[in-house]
């Protein structure tokens, strides 16, 4: 294998076996964006990416402040909520922010001990423990900060049977258009200030017992114009992955930079979805008009052949086919996994989507970053902000 897909043993069994257990983390389960129009942000993550409608809660159910559609497509959970009046902390933070991602929420068995845990580990509370009951059980909640103003919520759910949580009702819809393929957030991906990599490693560290098992600095990710920094932190039993970028010194502005300019401030750069057909998915989403980032030179694709190595016997997909929807292809000792990224899905630069599927590869697509920052950086430069 030639140096851009070199074989990394990243030994995140060994690894995992040092995280701390005193958070156990079942799984994502859901992330919450706050948005200027939640009935017409609905509309276009069903239309576009094949997400179902699942859950309402609104001035029809008693909701006099917010109204909140919820997304379901397989495991993922997408919560769109808007304010319904102007003097709102949800209206200020989509007037600084524009529509981004204010929780990140991760379902626990026990929320409040996940809560105390947290804060005598240093976290700074968002919102202590509180219960929701209905008719079909109770749920309990309870939230702190991560970077910028991002917050993790801890969900307990063990006891309740409901559609989503108490106050929401099912929301049924005769337009349903199909699913394309998109089966769990594989990972989550935050943008940070500069120099700041560092505190939120270690409070994902101390505070959340994560461990880091991938570092990637300003060598290894760079062009000839931006560079950034990276350390991917994963929980226990690796089903929670948060990449962490920050920007590093380089000729011109990097997307992080670009990222942090128009988001006001570190947030959520970009979630990943899972797949297990992305020729499928990708196609489907592309019909549907979704934006992908311009497709790498013809030599990228005349070359996986000698980069994939030994991979190239299990590899199931045509390279003509990749190349034809822009898809990116990596490798690591375990495999290797196809990745592909939207455009920013609103008009400012921030939050977009990554589409990847997994054939063993546990990486992250690091043979993929000179090409895919270049192809960044020839959006950065049509918008001016390079």
């Amino acid at each position: 294998m030639s140096k851009e897909f070199k074989s990394v043993d990243y030994g995140l069994e060994k690894i995992f076996e040092g995280a701390q257990d005193f958070l156990p983390l079942l799984g994502t389960d859901y992330v919450e964006l706050y948005v200027g129009n939640a009935k017409q942000a609905a509309h276009f993550y069903k239309t576009a990416f094949g997400f179902q409608s699942y859950a309402y809660k609104g001035l029809e159910t008693s909701s006099r402040d917010t109204v909140s559609y919820v997304l379901k497509q397989d495991k993922i959970k997408l919560v769109l909520t808007s304010p319904l009046g102007s003097a709102s902390k949800i209206n200020d933070h989509i007037v600084k922010h524009g529509d981004g991602v204010k929780v990140v929420a991760l379902w626990v068995d026990d929320a409040r001990d996940a809560y105390e845990q947290t804060i005598k580990r240093g976290a700074t509370s968002y919102c202590k423990p509180f219960v929701e009951t209905d008719e079909n059980g109770e749920t309990v909640r309870a939230g702190i900060y991560t970077y910028g103003e991002t917050v993790h919520m801890f969900v307990e759910r063990k006891n309740y049977k409901g559609v989503f949580l108490p106050g929401y009702r099912e929301w049924t819809s005769d337009y349903s258009p199909e699913s394309t393929g998109l089966k769990y957030i594989d990972h989550m991906v935050g943008n940070v200030g500069w120099n700041q990599m560092n505190t939120w490693v270690k409070f994902y560290e101390d505070v959340m017992g994560f461990v880091n098992f991938l570092s990637f600095d300003d060598k290894q990710i760079h062009t000839e114009y931006s560079a950034l920094m990276s350390k991917v932190m994963s929980n226990g039993n690796g089903r929670i992955k948060f990449p962490i970028n920050e920007p590093a010194e380089a000729a011109k502005k990097s997307q992080i930079e670009e990222y942090l300019d128009f988001y006001e401030g570190a947030g959520v750069q970009h979630l990943a979805l899972a797949t297990d057909d992305i020729i499928k998915t990708v196609a489907q989403l592309k019909a549907r008009g979704i934006e992908f980032l311009p497709p790498p030179p013809q030599t990228y694709y005349d070359d996986i052949p000698q980069r994939l190595g030994e991979h190239m016997k299990v590899m199931k997909e045509d390279i003509e086919k990749l190349q034809e929807l822009s898809i990116l292809v990596d490798a690591d000792e375990d495999g290797y996994l196809l990745q592909i990224f939207t455009k920013p899905l609103q008009d400012r630069p921030t939050l977009f989507f990554e589409i990847i599927q997994r054939m063993g590869a546990k990486g992250f697509g690091a043979g993929n970053f000179k090409a895919l920052f270049e192809s960044i950086e020839r959006e950065q430069a049509q918008r001016g902000t390079l």
